[in-house]
C-alpha cells in the first residue's frame, strides 16, 4: 500500500501537472485548498520533491511550485520510488521483507507466483504512466481532485 505522503503527493503532482507552467508558479496555500490537504504537511512533502528535482520552487509574491519536468518526462513510478521507495513494488504480498532477499532455503510465501505477475504488471503501469497522461484524463472528471 502506498503511504499518504506518497498519494499526497501523487495528487499533488497531478494538480501542478494541470495547473502550472515554467512561467506560472502555484502557491502551497492554493495547492492545500483545492485538494484539502493540510498546508504544512504538503508543504514539507513538497519541498521533499523539490529536492528529488521533480519540482522547482520559488519564493516571494509570485512563488510557489511548478514541476521541474515536462508532465511526458514525469511517471508515477518517479513519484513513489521517490517518496516510498522501491518497496511498493519489491515487498512481499503477505511477508515482511522483499523477495529477492527471500532465504533460498525456506519456502517462498504461498501468493508468491500469482502476486509475482501481478506486481509486474502494476509496475509497468507505474512506469508508463506519465503525469501528461492523467492531467488529459482529468478534464472528464470535474470532481478527481477531492481524492
Amino acid at each position: 500500500m502506498l503511504s499518504n505522503t506518497c498519494k499526497y503527493a501523487l495528487r499533488a503532482l497531478i494538480y501542478l501537472a494541470k495547473f502550472s507552467r515554467p512561467d506560472k508558479r502555484v502557491g502551497i496555500k492554493k495547492i492545500s485548498e483545492d485538494l484539502e490537504l493540510s498546508a504544512p504537511f504538503l508543504g514539507k512533502i513538497l519541498q521533499n520533491l523539490v529536492k528529488q528535482k521533480l519540482l522547482v520552487s520559488t519564493k516571494g509574491p509570485n512563488g510557489g511550485f511548478s514541476l521541474a519536468k515536462n508532465a511526458g518526462e514525469i511517471t508515477l513510478w518517479d513519484i513513489v520510488v521517490n517518496v516510498d521507495g522501491e518497496e511498493f513494488f519489491t515487498n512481499c504480498l503477505i511477508g515482511l521483507e522483499p523477495c529477492v532477499t527471500h532465504d533460498k532455503s525456506k519456502p517462498l510465501c504461498p501468493v508468491h507466483w500469482q502476486y509475482s505477475k501481478l506486481r509486474n504488471e502494476i509496475s509497468k503501469f507505474y512506469k508508463e504512466t506519465t503525469l501528461e497522461h492523467i492531467s488529459k484524463d482529468i478534464e472528464k472528471h470535474s470532481d478527481i481532485m477531492r481524492y
